[in-house]
């Protein structure tokens, strides 16, 4: 082997092997820029996957390859992901999360290019801190009819009383993020995001719809709550998507939507230029907001407390 093959240029601490294999033939991108990418978004992204139990989507082979998620360190050598406790999940293996940059830099190393997290943390597992809405748009749809989409979803949240938090799927979608309060069971979560898309479909049924499946969507947008069940998760805030383009999920300002071209616009090749003329944090308010689903908000939805 030669000696420029047998280098391992380390990243973050952490020796990154083919750092020349290209990931994505769309871009060109290497599986050491990739690397690099998350290195020097770790002051954004590390907040968003500290005390998450995590999912990782592997594409050893590259994104043009087969990719498959993964919940748990198996085989993998990566001594610096936290394992936990296997009461947490106790019909499978034990769940894994990303504490610090090492984690994510050495799951890289292991062919990681997505990181998806659970609603909930895993030192109060059973209490969910956020909601999340997945809006899913027909393929046909123009940017123009998603955008209008998210803002009919804050509207609705708005008038509930609940402050939540955008970003770019790094598909098509968008993703709605509404922080709670750690008081409320899976289930009145799920109820409660649920509500919510049902009473969204029912004010713009030519517009957007609750029940998933590609023939409920034509010419709409899904109003996906089903990753607000115990066990789903969702990609990151920063993290790239496992796809040709490597596009990023990107937090943005409500009076951002109309501006973008799409959900995939930011990419691992251009997110420097975004994080260079941005004037502010989108989500600067996250950590700090307090908010809870309450009783009334409930019953406005006509959602059974679970709880």
């Amino acid at each position: 082997m030669s000696e420029g093959r047998s280098k391992r240029p380390p990243v973050g601490g952490i020796g990154i092997s083919s750092p020349q294999r290209v990931i994505d033939a769309q871009t060109g991108a290497t599986k050491l820029q990739l690397a690099e990418y998350y290195l020097s978004v770790r002051q954004w992204l590390v907040p968003h996957l500290r005390g998450r139990p995590l999912s990782i989507v592997r594409a050893p082979d590259g994104v043009d390859a087969d990719s498959f998620f993964q919940r748990h360190c198996g085989r993998l050598k990566m001594p610096h992901m936290r394992v936990l406790d296997r009461s947490l999940d106790p019909e499978h293996a034990r769940l894994i999360q990303a504490d610090d940059i090492s984690a994510v830099i050495e799951a890289v190393q292991m062919g990681t290019v997505e990181f998806h997290t659970w609603n909930a943390r895993s030192d109060r597992i059973e209490r969910p801190d956020r909601v999340i809405f997945d809006l899913d748009p027909d393929t046909q749809l123009g940017w123009s009819r998603m955008a209008e989409a998210t803002c009919l979803t804050l509207d609705l949240l708005e008038e509930l009383g609940l402050q939540a938090f955008l970003k770019t799927s790094g598909g098509r979608g968008m993703h709605v993020v509404v922080p709670i309060d750690r008081r409320h069971s899976w289930d009145t979560v799920r109820a409660f995001a649920q509500g919510v898309s049902l009473r969204l479909a029912e004010q713009a049924p030519d517009r957007l719809v609750a029940r998933m499946g590609a023939k409920n969507r034509v010419g709409k947008v899904f109003v996906d709550y089903l990753r607000n069940q115990r066990g789903a998760s969702t990609v990151a805030a920063y993290s790239v998507r496992a796809r040709p383009g490597l596009a990023v999920s990107v937090p943005v300002e409500r009076d951002e939507l109309h501006e973008l071209d799409g959900a995939g616009q930011w990419s691992i090749l251009n997110i420097k230029q975004r994080m260079d003329q941005q004037r502010s944090d989108p989500w600067a308010a996250y950590s700090s907001t307090r908010q809870g689903l309450t009783k009334a908000m409930l019953r406005h939805l006509g959602v059974r407390d679970q709880d």
